[in-house]
Formats: structure tokens, sequence, C-alpha cells
């Protein structure tokens, strides 16, 4: 795995995301409806449900906020959501994946190609992007909550099957193929390890510097683009401005 830090970009949004908590929470609470209405609403029988509910107490998500969301997947008051995935390039021609959760595909197309067109982005066509990621599992364990030696901890991760590991003074960060990715949660967790993070993402391929004179303008389409209330996720290719 090419020198790829999401535990950088995870502290350093922090802050921002603080400030859009009550979006983060709706966001979540319309995947956590989503997993429970597509499947058994007890985790332990439903892989997706647990995923975003560990996502959610990741963000710090109130227990009520998650039980109100499969409370009323369990009422089947028809609400319905399709995945629709965009892909296209921002300023400096950075590749740029966005995934939805929307109940009107015409006014999300709509508004995630205003959120491109506005801040110097290009929409393209479905394919045009996604060969440039993969989906993996990635994994964080702040190291102020273990004393594991990184020796040690890449022999169990790699035996639970993970694929990468990679260390710094703050963190330990796993990556994982998407079908190893549970196995090697569960056994993370059945060790002791306190996780940080652990979700399934999109990793670029490739990184590409975002250009000086382009970079405000790509985040701030990255800001509305995160901003939209029928976006999920939104991964990019743009290189970490001091992870040189």
């Amino acid at each position: 795995m090419s020198g790829h830090s999401k535990w950088h970009n995870i502290q350093g949004r922090k802050n921002a995301q603080d400030a859009k908590r009550g979006k983060i929470f709706q966001k979540l609470s319309k995947e956590i409806y989503m997993a429970a209405r597509n499947g058994d609403t007890d985790p332990a029988n439903n892989p997706a449900l647990r995923l975003v509910m560990d996502k959610a107490r990741s963000a710090n998500m109130p227990k009520d906020n998650i039980q109100r969301a499969i409370k009323k997947a369990q009422g089947g008051d028809g609400e319905s959501y399709d995945e629709v995935t965009y892909e296209g390039y921002g300023p400096g021609g950075v590749a740029v994946f966005v995934e939805t959760l929307t109940d009107n595909k015409n006014r999300t197309a709509t508004s995630v190609r205003l959120n491109f067109s506005r801040n110097g982005g290009t929409l393209g066509e479905p394919g045009s992007v996604a060969y440039m990621f993969d989906r993996k599992g990635y994994i964080a364990i702040d190291r102020s909550t273990t004393d594991v030696e990184e020796d040690d901890l890449l022999l169990e991760i790699m035996d639970a099957g993970a694929e990468d590991l990679q260390t710094s003074d703050e963190a330990f960060e796993i990556y994982t193929g998407a079908k190893e990715f549970t196995e090697v949660r569960d056994a993370l967790e059945a060790a002791g390890y306190e996780l940080a993070n652990s979700e399934l993402t999109m990793i670029p391929q490739n990184k590409m510097a975002v250009p000086e004179d382009k970079q405000e303008q790509f985040e701030r389409m990255i800001d509305a683009l995160e901003d939209n209330d029928d976006v999920q996720n939104v991964y990019t290719a743009a290189e970490d401005e001091d992870n040189d």
C-alpha cells in the first residue's frame, strides 16, 4: 500500500466534522435504517448493520439515535433509498468518487452536478474514475490505548488476514481486503484492542497533488459535497498536503 494515511485526514477533519455533527448523525441514521430494513435488525445477524453501527459509534452518535433508526426500520414505514455513485474530477484533475443514498435520484444528480461545476470540477460518466480506487477495510488503533509492539501487531493482523500495517507515532493503521475486513476487525476486538476507527472505504491506487492555486477551490468542492444531504461518502485521490 503506497504511503497513504487516513489517520492524518481523520484527525485533521475532526473539528470540521464536530461542527457538522447533526448532519453526520442524520446521514448515519439513513444508513442504519437501510441496513436494518434490508436485513435482520439484530446486528449479530446482520454484518451490514453492525458495520454502520460501528461507524456511528466511532462518530460518537448517541445510542438513542441508533436505536431510533432501527425501530423506524422495524416499523416498515415504506421509506426507501437508492444507492447511487457519482464519479468525476475536481480542480486540477484529481479523481473524486461519491457515494449517495437518495429517495430522489433526479434531485441528487442535479445537486451533485452543481457541487462539481460550481467549484471547478467536472462530473464524469459511470466508471470514469472507479477503476482508480480499491475497496478496502480500514482499521485504526490509537497507540495511546495499547503498549503492543509493531512487530507483534503485524504478526497478529497477518494471521487474521490483513494486507498491510502502517505505523506512525499516533496510530497503527491496518488495511484489509473487503472480504477479510470483518474477520480481521473481529480478531482485533477479541484480542482486546480498542479500535479508534473501523470501516470499509475506497483507497486510491495512486495519489496526485492538487495544484497550489486550486487547493482552496478543491477543498470548497469537497466541503459542498460532504454538506449535501444525499451524499454519504466522498473519496478523492488527492495527496495529503503534508504527507510527502
